[in-house]
């Protein structure tokens, strides 16, 4: 048996009536409300040439696609809602905090580009804490870059990687699929949207990142998906409320067990929390730049790129969620947190015992699939590491051979 195989599927019951009407409309709206893309930069590329040219001092504001969503329709679908008539208090309060939820995410599209995006973003995402901007400035003075890495693999390297996770994924569950979009404008390496998995058509990394990010992209939003939608609740397929911590903490320590997590990974997480609080204080993309580029010595197009995403929408406090997700689950899992319920679905570390009370209802199960990463013999003894470690210490100082055997 593999070594971190999860328990055996059962099925679990249906949700009451009511309960199963909320639930599949939220899914409905959820999906046809792609936030992370409306709110992608367009043309980044030439707005980084006349940003250069400018002596970094000058850059455009930034631009989007127009959204073909109707924004007051999804709000008046959404306030419609029977949330009293759901038939159980714990659904009732799941369902309700997601509707909340959404209605923050409505506001951040329907605010983009206004001064007022910035309130919304806190409203979703939160703020920059004091004690997790002091973390951000200590890991910055103390850990140091892993060596420089040969970007040797292009976007068909890592295509080919991804189908061969898509198999061995589909030897444990005949179901699982994954579409994959190739864009020359996605604004990031690789990203996940909605169980879709997007990759820059320019993309070039280092080998040994390679299998790392598919272990975050795919063997953490994409099987965390996969599991969630198969759940009598679907939201948790989606996400309940301020999931969004935990996926991104679960998926930077993916990089970490998958073999080569660079201290300049977590030097970019930091740097992001820097970018969120500076964009918070309405601060533009050459004073982030600066800060990251001549204080703290980020390359240029490394203190471009956070002062960009720190900057979409015109605010988005996302970012910060990667090194405030991580820390938390660093402690849940030192205090004896259980990891494999983690990939039931999508949700908060708070939602925790939430989760057992569903298990215990039958309205969710264990989850069907775990991450590849998780089945290796070495698997176990890797967790343990973690358990022990400060967030200061997860990281590599440069590549090693992988502790995990990925073979399928």
């Amino acid at each position: 048996m593999n070594a971190a195989a999860p328990p055996r599927h059962r099925e679990g019951r249906e949700l009451p009536p009511v309960a199963a009407q909320v639930d599949a409309t939220l899914l409905g709206i959820d999906a046809g409300l792609d936030w992370l893309l409306a709110l992608n930069p367009l043309g980044t590329d030439a707005l980084w040439r006349e940003f250069e040219g400018s002596g970094h001092a000058r850059v455009s504001p930034l631009r989007y696609a127009e959204p073909v969503l109707d924004l007051d329709a999804m709000r008046r679908r959404l306030l419609a809602l029977p949330m009293d008539r759901i038939e159980s208090p714990l659904l009732a309060g799941l369902l309700g905090e997601k509707q909340r939820d959404l209605v923050h995410v409505l506001d951040l599209v329907r605010l983009r580009g206004t001064a007022a995006f910035i309130d919304a973003s806190v409203a979703l995402f939160g703020t920059v804490e004091p004690e997790l901007l002091a973390l951000a400035r200590r890991l910055l003075e103390q850990v140091v870059p892993g060596e420089p890495l040969e970007a040797d693999l292009g976007v068909d390297a890592v295509v080919a990687a991804v189908e061969d996770e898509v198999a061995w994924y589909r030897g444990q569950v005949p179901d699982f699929s994954l579409d994959v979009v190739v864009d020359a404008d996605i604004g990031s390496l690789m990203m996940v949207s909605n169980g879709r998995l997007y990759l820059d058509a320019g993309l070039r990394l280092p080998s040994a990142r390679l299998q790392p990010l598919l272990q975050h992209e795919v063997g953490t939003h994409v099987v965390t998906h996969y599991n969630g939608s198969r759940q009598p609740l679907r939201q948790l397929g989606a996400g309940l409320a301020g999931y969004d911590p935990l996926q991104e903490g679960l998926g930077v320590l993916a990089e970490f067990l998958a073999g080569y997590l660079p201290g300049e990974r977590l030097r970019i997480l930091a740097a992001r929390v820097i970018a969120a609080d500076m964009a918070v204080r309405r601060q533009g993309i050459p004073a982030i730049f600066a800060c990251l580029h001549e204080q703290h010595g980020f390359a240029t197009d490394e203190a471009f790129d956070v002062a960009v995403r720190a900057l979409r929408g015109g605010g988005l406090t996302k970012d910060a969620v990667y090194l405030r997700g991580l820390c938390e689950l660093l402690e849940d899992l030192g205090q004896g947190g259980a990891f494999e319920p983690l990939f039931a679905g999508k949700f908060a570390l708070r939602h925790r015992r939430a989760l057992d009370r569903l298990v215990e209802e039958g309205w969710a199960v264990p989850p069907r699939l775990l991450p590849r990463y998780a089945t290796a013999p070495g698997f176990r003894d890797a967790l343990a590491q973690c358990r022990r470690l400060d967030v200061s210490e997860l990281h590599h100082a440069h590549p090693t051979p992988l502790p995990l055997d990925l073979s399928p």
